[in-house]
């Protein structure tokens, strides 16, 4: 599973030409689910955004997590950032998720940000116009795995 977070000072989301999410300060998380994923990987994926410390304390230093600045989260659907574009000029998505399982999880993820800040979203399928203020800019990726040992782990 990959989350593509940026931080914002504010972020809001269109999806088939309904308003259906806007925040404040927090962050904007693009989601793209494996096959491989699963629940598991949605809850590991969810804590890490909530907790990374990525929003600058009194000293102007990366020390405050969402959870310590009170923020929010947007959590729009992502399949293309599984595009492998390796071969030729037009990307290849067959390394995402199948819709339903997709879905699942998305629906998953929401659910185990929304226990730590409120999430607000987009939604699932739709043509989405997402709009935001970059905070910084800050934007990193984080994937989550099963390892072969079975542990989960960002890579």
């Amino acid at each position: 599973m990959r989350a593509l977070i940026q931080r914002v000072k504010e972020a809001s989301v269109i999806a088939d030409g309904e308003a259906t999410g806007s925040i404040g300060q927090g962050l904007l998380v693009l989601l793209g689910v494996a096959p491989g994923d699963d629940s598991e990987i949605a809850a590991y994926l969810a804590e890490r955004c909530a907790t990374l410390r990525i929003f600058e304390d009194e000293n102007g230093k990366m020390n405050r997590s969402l959870l310590d600045i009170s923020g929010s989260m947007l959590v729009i659907s992502q399949f293309t950032l599984f595009a492998d574009t390796t071969q030729g000029r037009r990307p290849y998505f067959g390394n995402a998720a199948p819709p339903d399982l997709a879905d699942e999880l998305y629906e998953k993820f929401k659910g185990y940000a929304a226990g730590f800040v409120p999430v607000q979203c987009g939604k699932f399928g739709a043509d989405m116009q997402v709009s935001l203020c970059n905070d910084g800019p800050v934007t990193i990726m984080l994937e989550a795995i099963r390892n072969a040992s079975g542990k989960i782990t960002l890579i």
